[in-house]
Formats: C-alpha cells, sequence, structure tokens
C-alpha cells in the first residue's frame, strides 16, 4: 500500500490573521490590522530593551546572548573564523502550544 502525499506545509501571514480575525470578528479589517501591528511593535520595542515578554498560554521571548566563539571555514578547515558574541531572540512555547505541536504526526 502507498502512503498517501503529505500535505505540504503552509504558512500563516501577519495578512491571514488578519482576514481570520476580521472575519471571525466582523472588525474591519484596517482595525485588526492596525492592533495586530502595534501588539508586533510592542514586542519588538520590548525586546530591543532587554525585556523579557510573556505571553500566556502562548510562549516567551526573550534575548540571550550568544558567547563570542571560534568557528572555522568549512573551506580552509586550518583557518579559524572569530565570531563576534551577539544579541539574539529565543522563543520557549507554552504548556499548551507544546501540547498542540506534540499531537502533529512525526516526520521521516
Amino acid at each position: 500500500m502507498v502512503n498517501p502525499k503529505p500535505k505540504s506545509v503552509m504558512t500563516l501571514t501577519k495578512r491571514d490573521l488578519v482576514i481570520r480575525i476580521s472575519n471571525e470578528t466582523g472588525l474591519v479589517q484596517q482595525q485588526v490590522f492596525d492592533v495586530v501591528q502595534k501588539t508586533l511593535d510592542y514586542i519588538s520595542e520590548a525586546l530591543s530593551k532587554g525585556d523579557k515578554v510573556e505571553l500566556r498560554n502562548f510562549g516567551v521571548f526573550e534575548v540571550k546572548v550568544r558567547k563570542a566563539r571560534v568557528g572555522r571555514n568549512p573551506n580552509k578547515p586550518e583557518t579559524d573564523v572569530p565570531i563576534p558574541a551577539r544579541a539574539t531572540v529565543k522563543f520557549k512555547a507554552g504548556k499548551e502550544m507544546r501540547a498542540e505541536v506534540l499531537k502533529l504526526p512525526a516526520k521521516n
């Protein structure tokens, strides 16, 4: 028996969110867009200050600093490449989101 072709992974965009929220709430798309954009702006602003953003039942965004290290150029393994320390954003999913993701079938 041949396994059915797996569904391709869809990407949910900001526009998709705006349309879905607008359809479900009856709000005008421009109003929804403004609220979604302002929410994302506030999250970005907080992270740019080094603050942690905790959204209950969703997850936590926080800035982590990666230490400086020495890397290798795969084309010239004998050459060390210094990689400077840098800040990056980490996301840790909340319990409910992790539980939902665990329900997905494992891919080979």
